[in-house]
């Protein structure tokens, strides 16, 4: 097989054929993962490893539990000194009611242009570009220059235990030379205003921090005194969490995004200037605004409450859900100010923690990703930033693989590509996988 780093594309109308046809076979298959183990991948799994082998590759099938099923495969490079490149992409995803949609959220159907189902944005769109990629590069003879490791996963939408961080703990091998790696969430039109296409690439991501609180106090009769009421207690520490301002955060990669932002909108801010206010200066970007303004700071949001089994009985017990997130650099910051919101009289613990992670945005692989955006779109202007939530390269970071998210897609004015995550009527343009096919393959022939 012959090298290919030139301009030419590897891209056939079959790729592109493919691109669309994966998209919406996959989106039949229901991998709907609604937690506590409930989900199966594994049918998901082998239809793309035998894809996968068709195209000469050797894909290994790896599970933790039955069903839950991952596919890694490697694809040899040109040069063995390269350091290796992950593409993963995760098989799971999450609960759809089939009346709140416009079309069956499963059926994949193919309407006007566009793939509708459960899995369109997230993320069996960019399960199926690289597929299709790859098995053009096997039609045309293309190697590409560095090894480049594909990576299917299971359990992502829920703790990664049967993917991800199964494969990183367990399987380590698999991923030898592995140094950079990239998957979803970046390099997707973002609609900033009139004639300002971003092109957002991720670099970075929030830590999660899903907490469990606990209040203990004394049960007895709803009708007498009770001074150690334990959902008292809960709810007035759930109070303070919701209502808590936390002060601004600002990592290197926010900061890049807010000036690289900010410019296009003809303003030049110095974040470290005295009396810079970040929320002002978010307040003149306009749209743009949404893309930085949940990663300049942690957050904490209650999302769960559970007390008492009868009106008229005080329960010994109460207990609450929140959903935190801690900006890199931010942990320690974190903690501290859980134990004090919640007090003495309410304890808390993780009940999910995964690491924020940080991509440096000067890096020859940052650049090498904006050209391979802006060779397909001269006019859009990719621009980093940080996730507000995470993905699977928080597991693979425990392998010393730096992330990235860039899953292409080029979408029209109108189509609000974050509101489709885990949102109704998911779909994606047919023109956006075209697009994506035809930018993975340059970006990974010659990354």
């Amino acid at each position: 097989m012959a090298e290919a780093t030139g301009p030419q594309e590897s891209v056939d109308q079959q790729a592109l054929d493919e691109s669309v046809t994966f998209t919406s076979e996959l989106i039949r298959i229901d991998t709907t993962n609604r937690g506590d183990g409930d989900c199966r991948e594994r049918p998901a799994a082998e239809y793309v490893a035998e894809r996968l082998a068709a195209a000469g590759l050797e894909p290994a099938l790896l599970e933790r539990t039955p069903g839950r099923t991952n596919v890694v495969a490697r694809i040899p490079g040109t040069d063995p000194s390269a350091d290796a490149l992950l593409v993963h992409g995760h098989l799971d995803v999450v609960p759809a009611e089939a009346a709140d949609w416009t079309v069956h959220p499963f059926s994949g159907e193919v309407r006007d242009g566009v793939v509708w189902g459960r899995g369109a944005i997230d993320m069996k769109n960019m399960d199926a570009m690289v597929l299709a990629v790859v098995r053009a590069w096997a039609r045309a003879g293309v190697r590409p220059r560095r090894d480049i490791v594909i990576a299917y996963t299971a359990d992502e939408e829920a703790s990664a235990d049967d993917g991800s961080g199964f494969l990183a703990d367990r399987h380590a091998a698999l991923f030898e030379g592995c140094t950079e790696g990239i998957s979803e969430s970046g390099a997707f039109t973002f609609h900033a205003g009139p004639d300002l296409p971003l092109y957002p690439i991720a670099a970075g991501e929030r830590g999660t921090a899903w907490l469990k609180l606990t209040a203990h106090g004394k049960a007895g009769h709803g009708s007498k005194v009770n001074r150690a009421n334990a959902v008292s207690a809960l709810a007035a520490a759930v109070s303070r969490i919701g209502e808590h301002e936390w002060p601004v955060r600002l990592t290197p990669t926010v900061r890049a995004a807010l000036t690289e932002i900010a410019a296009l909108h003809g303003i030049h801010p110095d974040p470290d200037a005295p009396g810079f206010d970040v929320d002002e200066l978010l307040g003149k970007l306009g749209p743009a605004a949404d893309l930085v303004a949940p990663t300049v700071r942690n957050s904490s949001n209650p999302t769960m409450l559970d007390a008492g089994y009868k009106v008229n009985v005080i329960p010994g017990h109460a207990t609450a859900f929140i959903d935190g997130r801690m900006v890199p650099g931010g942990e320690d910051e974190f903690h501290a100010t859980l134990d004090r919101l919640t007090g003495p009289d309410v304890d808390w613990e993780f009940h999910h923690r995964e690491v924020p992670l940080t991509a440096p945005v000067d890096s020859p692989t940052f650049a090498k990703l904006r050209a391979a955006i802006e060779r397909f779109d001269p006019a859009g202007h990719t621009v980093p930033y940080c996730m507000s939530g995470g993905t699977d390269a928080k597991q693979f970071s425990r392998l010393g693989i730096t992330g990235y998210g860039f899953s292409p897609l080029k979408l029209p004015v109108g189509f609000d590509y974050q509101a489709l995550f885990h949102g109704v009527d998911e779909r994606v343009p047919v023109d956006a996988l075209h697009f994506g096919v035809r930018v993975l393959d340059h970006y990974l022939r010659t990354a």
